[in-house]
């Protein structure tokens, strides 16, 4: 398990020593958590700081179960705790825009789900992507007043090469996940219930993966978290993992500072 939760000052807003220790760790994994619908987003909260774990948010303002969006008013004080308690952030577009197919004159058939366009498809530019990615990180930024991350994570991680360079040219590299650091949260429970999800993951997570789960799937009728979520944390720590948030990882550490 990390060691305390103090938080120093870092380039990045509050980081906090298990972070920093994290560096000592043999074998760290990355937790990561799209937005969803927000209904189990206390409860995820209380699991990660009954068990000293740092993960990082992928944010974009998506409908929510109660109140006016993942990044609106009615959500700002959960955002507001979980910098204080040391996680980091980064841009899921703001409209949660998906990806569909290349287009000539380097644009993009985009699908917002959420949003003023909501379901459109229709092309965008390399500014218009851009201005999505930064809109999310200064909201998050405005709400903790902590810097987010220069990172950001497709919706459904679909992506070409084309967007991937994009989003490049204007500061934000792509973040995925490992084949087993799908936790499988968005899968039909009557298909893949939590207990066949939670004993496939500490079964197939190595050190270095990185982790994907939702803040609330509308399409699970047997929610995944906190059910899988905090047996899934003990087993990983009885195993000597120890989590970190994605500005540790080798891969964008770099590109972080």
């Amino acid at each position: 398990m990390l060691g305390a939760s103090v938080l120093l000052c870092g380039g990045f807003g509050l980081v906090s020593a298990d972070a920093a220790n994290a560096q000592t760790c043999n074998q760290p994994i990355y937790l990561t958590f799209d937005t969803g619908h927000m209904g189990v987003a206390p409860l995820i909260a209380d699991v990660l700081q009954r068990h000293h774990v740092k993960v990082t948010f992928f944010a974009a303002n998506e409908p929510t179960q109660e109140g006016d969006g993942s990044l609106g008013e009615h959500w700002a004080p959960w955002w507001k705790q979980r910098a204080a308690e040391g996680h980091s952030f980064a841009s899921h577009t703001f409209d949660h825009v998906y990806w569909r197919a290349d287009l000539p004159n380097g644009q993009w058939q985009m699908r917002p789900s959420a949003g003023d366009h909501k379901g459109e498809s229709r092309a965008w530019t390399s500014a218009e992507y851009c201005a999505q990615l930064k809109q999310s990180n200064a909201r998050l930024e405005h709400i903790t007043g902590q810097k987010a991350l220069p990172l950001f994570r497709a919706p459904g991680g679909k992506t070409s090469p084309s967007l991937l360079a994009a989003a490049k040219q204007c500061g934000f590299m792509h973040v995925g996940w490992a084949d087993a650091g799908f936790l499988g949260d968005e899968l039909p429970s009557d298909k893949y219930p939590n207990k066949m999800l939670l004993q496939k993951a500490l079964k197939n997570i190595r050190s270095g993966d990185i982790l994907m789960a939702h803040l609330g799937i509308w399409s699970r009728q047997d929610p995944w978290a906190p059910a899988v979520l905090e047996p899934l944390i003990e087993g990983l720590q009885a195993k000597g993992f120890c989590f970190a948030t994605l500005q540790e990882h080798p891969q964008f550490k770099a590109w972080v500072k």
